[in-house]
């Protein structure tokens, strides 16, 4: 086991080294004002409340979550996780990856990635036994653009991105459109009268089998400053089942760094990028 966690650790951190290395930082200079003009209003004002106005657009993220996950709507304990996360903005691509124990004796790992517009899923028992292996699907493909998309929250300079299109709603919502390499998927962002992200939803594919979509909602459960940027810290997903919601998972972010470099030095020694 020992021996299958460590493999399928120096996996992750050579994809996300190589995701890295082909991010590229923005030439613009610093977010203007200007930069905000032909934007919804509600989305001008987000992005102003955030922050983000007067710094250098963010490039690459590193964060680490905090979880509580049910895995079906029938489980009653929730199962404690932590997760990290890499992001790039030019080209846009995540690689998460995460730890958990369905009980004491059954440890299990997972990594969702997007990349060059496909997403990819693994989650592994003991590190080593596949309980899901998905890629090369469409659905899965705009399911992980649409959480990409949901995510930016955590980085709002991403909104200005060219791969993102913006539609007024109402006067606290707009819908953002994302289309990148032959993938596209959409979704609502909510916020109150300040600009502060409420929720996001979207109708996206919970499953490679299913036949049609199914509403998601991502709310925020807290907000705080995070390196001079406003962000949600706390936050919950949920899928709308027939009559119900389903809570699936609450996540609090617990470090989150911007424009990092690439892996830290010790890890980078420990994996092959080539």
């Amino acid at each position: 086991m020992a021996f299958s966690r460590n493999s399928f650790g120096k996996l992750v951190d050579a994809e996300t080294a190589r995701m890295l290395d082909k991010a590229s930082a923005s030439s613009k200079g610093m977010v203007s004002g200007q930069m905000l003009s032909n934007l919804p209003s509600i989305i001008q004002k987000w992005l102003l409340n955030s922050g983000i106005v007067g710094r250098e657009p963010v490039h690459s993220v590193y964060l680490e979550q905090d979880l509580k996950m049910l895995l079906k709507p029938s489980q009653k304990k929730w199962a404690n996780a932590k997760a990290k996360q890499y992001f790039t903005v030019e080209p846009p691509a995540f690689n998460w990856s995460v730890r958990m124990k369905m009980n004491p004796l059954m440890p299990v790992v997972g990594r969702d990635k997007f990349e060059n517009g496909q997403g990819e899923m693994t989650i592994k028992l003991f590190s080593r036994f596949a309980l899901a292996d998905a890629k090369n699907n469409e659905k899965l493909n705009q399911a992980t653009l649409q959480r990409y998309l949901a995510e930016t929250v955590w980085f709002p300079s991403a909104a200005l991105s060219p791969y993102i299109t913006w539609q007024k709603v109402d006067v606290n919502s707009a819908k953002a459109t994302m289309e990148y390499c032959g993938t596209k998927g959409s979704g609502v962002f909510h916020f109150d009268e300040n600009g502060t992200f409420k929720k996001f939803v979207a109708l996206r594919y919970k499953d490679v089998n299913d036949a049609t979509p199914t509403e998601w909602v991502v709310t925020a459960i807290k907000t705080e400053l995070r390196n001079g940027i406003k962000i949600p810290v706390g936050l919950k997903a949920d899928w709308k089942l027939d009559s119900s919601y389903w809570t699936w998972l609450k996540l609090k972010i617990t470090a989150i760094d911007y424009n990092v470099k690439g892996l830290p030095e010790w890890r980078i020694r420990s994996v092959d990028v080539r």
